[in-house]
């Protein structure tokens, strides 16, 4: 079995509001191999984002360990952790923060200028299906479209892992399965290990694990043996 390129253990995060202490992980044990297509579902407030977040190096545990491949992430300083979002680490979310004043192929230039191995922008949109899309600005786009630039984007420095915070939350269902095809493209293209965290539990069909977060626990995990084509999922 390959070594995991994501595990944590006992990982645990407190918030601090005045005298109230949050408790958002309660005590994380996860892995993840390279090339995983993961699925994270939970209610709000199970802690799912929490755990994007810390390894995705954007905030950091109160406890316990998160590693990237060798790296323990959560004994890296903010420089550490700044160097390992550049050189491994891909993001979307649910809102897709395009510069508005850039076309499509220079908002995913962006990234490009900052990566050490990067593919061309252009490379990065045929890869989400939006070449004859690349001189349009954002607001010559549909939503659908606005979130494959932002994928292309996350991508287009060839990533290790994509993490990805409800990408089709502020999608109807056809586009969202537009965004989805994109997602798995890339995971099967590239082998990047993609994790994404959905509140549409059909999503899950496309994953090769879903795991389910509960008050700050992950309560189930489940491998799929057949994976479903984001066209054959039912919303």
């Amino acid at each position: 079995m390959a070594d995991p390129i994501f595990r944590t253990k006992d990982l645990r995060k407190i918030y601090q509001t005045g005298e109230v202490e949050v408790h958002a992980l309660r005590g994380i044990d996860f892995s993840a191999e390279k090339g995983d297509f993961v699925v994270l579902l939970g209610p709000s407030g199970s802690g799912k984002s929490t755990f994007l977040n810390i390894v995705g190096g954007l905030d950091r545990a109160s406890s316990g360990e998160a590693w990237f491949a060798d790296h323990e992430l959560t004994a890296l300083d903010e420089r550490g952790l700044t160097r390992y979002r550049r050189d491994h680490v891909g993001f979307v979310f649910q809102f897709y923060n395009l510069v508005p004043s850039l076309t499509a192929l220079e908002n995913v230039a962006l990234v490009t200028e900052i990566a050490n191995d990067p593919m061309h922008p252009m490379e990065a949109l045929a890869l989400v299906g939006l070449e004859d899309r690349a001189d349009h600005f954002p607001a010559q786009l549909s939503g659908g479209e606005q979130q494959r630039v932002a994928i292309a984007r996350a991508i287009a420095k060839r990533p290790d892992v994509l993490l990805c915070d409800e990408p089709t939350g502020a999608l109807d269902s056809k586009t969202g399965i537009r965004v989805l095809e994109a997602l798995v493209s890339v995971n099967n293209e590239l082998g990047t290990t993609t994790l994404v965290i959905t509140h549409n539990v059909a999503i899950r069909e496309i994953a090769h694990s879903v795991v389910h977060f509960g008050d700050g626990r992950i309560v189930g995990t489940e491998t799929n043996a057949t994976r479903k084509r984001p066209d054959e999922i039912s919303w």
